[in-house]
């Protein structure tokens, strides 16, 4: 069995340190003069509602992370659905798990930057030691490339927590605005806590969309907007938060309102007010108590652990994308368009192969399933008699943790491993 090396709560191994810069590129923005220029010179050939998933954006804008590996940003406050789990009131316990689904938006660059692309088939893996000394898993692959499709899994055996999602990002160009629609769904099981029909608690929940305002007049600006859904029908309990953007005469950055009341009837239990990025209230309707219900300002991200580079396959994030991050870093820009086109021309020429030997796409790590709208999960079924079993099915996968070899078998691809073991 591998053992995971401890860290300190909140902090992080080496190997997902970022820069000790006094400023981190991310929060530099560079998009004026020149680079202006060249993002108009791109949206002047688009119409309104143009997809620009098919566009190649210039690389200032570029944030040093994939999408694989930003997805995480979600999962990077743990103790709160500890908190949730261990919650015994099924009203309060979903109120805990609104929160977590709050908890990770103010984790962002503070100047307007986009994740990198993942290419078909890259694939991410991370961990955590979380702080009652149990641990947590991620892992992310590009299942589909047009449309983007990241699929991935997240669970903590100890503690009876799994999430599986897919996230489908749209890119659409609104004349002073670019938008990413944020399609797909995740589902969080507390799969310990069984509903009435003995089934593990589910709650579905989507995201917001994303906003870069002041692409060609004004200050360029980072929004979150319209609705994320959080329900769990076991529970008939729904959460409805808006993502408010700011109005052109009135309003204010950042705000959020909700509600969260029963499915059956419609009666508002909580209300939610404040912004996402600093305060969040919520109050009691029954009681008229108003409370924190999360502090942004405060609250500590929990970075996950990241095995080195060195120790990584070729389509693994970070070891992908490693030569254009270090660019970006350096703010090397001819260095990174010219890397970042290697990786990208790489994908066309397998493309193309792939075409010309009519040969099909399957990812390494989730298959299909007829799960709408989930479409892909991890391959194996994780049921293990005892956490520890069900970590072993995990990290023999996919190295997780440092020192891990890739299984001979790891290239064959993900359905036919399914049913291998499954025959």
């Amino acid at each position: 069995m591998f053992k995971l090396p401890k860290y300190p709560f909140g902090s992080s191994d080496p190997t997902t340190e970022q820069s000790t810069s006094a400023v981190a590129p991310e929060d530099i923005d560079e998009v004026d003069g020149e680079g202006q220029n060249i993002i108009m010179g791109i949206i002047s050939q688009l119409r309104l509602g143009s997809d620009l998933s098919r566009i190649t954006l210039p690389t200032f804008i570029l944030e040093r992370k994939s999408m694989l590996e930003r997805i995480t940003n979600q999962l990077q406050h743990p103790g709160i659905l500890l908190d949730a789990h261990a919650t015994k009131d099924p009203v309060e316990r979903f109120v805990q798990v609104v929160k977590w689904s709050l908890s990770g938006w103010h984790i962002t660059p503070k100047a307007v930057k986009k994740p990198l692309n993942p290419v078909l088939g890259e694939y991410f893996t991370c961990y955590w030691d979380l702080p009652n000394n149990t641990k947590a898993f991620y892992i992310a692959e590009q299942t589909s490339h047009h449309p983007p499709k990241s699929s991935y899994f997240f669970m903590s055996p100890e503690n009876g927590i799994r999430i599986d999602g897919i996230l489908i990002p749209r890119s659409k160009f609104l004349g002073n605005s670019a938008a990413s629609i944020m399609e797909g769904v995740g589902f969080l099981q507390f799969l310990d806590i069984l509903d009435s029909e003995g089934k593990p608690e589910v709650y579905e929940f989507t995201q917001p969309n994303m906003y870069a305002r002041g692409i060609l007049i004004g200050k360029l600006k980072y929004e979150l907007g319209d609705h994320s859904i959080v329900k769990c029908p076991a529970l008939d309990l729904i959460a409805d938060i808006e993502f408010k953007t700011k109005g052109f005469i009135s309003g204010t950055y950042n705000a959020i309102q909700g509600q969260i009341k029963t499915i059956s009837t419609g009666k508002v239990l909580y209300e939610i007010s404040g912004k996402w990025n600093e305060v969040i209230e919520i109050t009691n309707l029954q009681t008229q108590k108003k409370t924190v219900l999360f502090d942004a300002q405060t609250a500590k991200p929990y970075l996950p652990l990241v095995r080195p580079i060195e120790e990584q396959g070729e389509l693994e994030s970070r070891r992908l994308w490693q030569k254009v991050c270090e660019a970006l870093g350096n703010r090397d820009h001819t260095t990174a368009t010219d890397e970042k086109f290697a990786i990208e021309e790489t994908q066309r020429q397998a493309a193309r192969a792939r075409a010309e030997e009519g040969v099909e796409f399957h990812p390494k790590l989730f298959k299909r399933v007829n799960e709408m709208p989930l479409e892909f999960k991890l391959y194996r079924n994780i049921n293990g008699k005892t956490p520890e079993e069900q970590i072993q099915q995990i990290v023999s996968l996919v190295p997780v943790l440092p020192g891990q070899k890739f299984h001979q078998d790891f290239d064959i691809p993900a359905h036919k491993k399914h049913a291998s073991e499954n025959a």
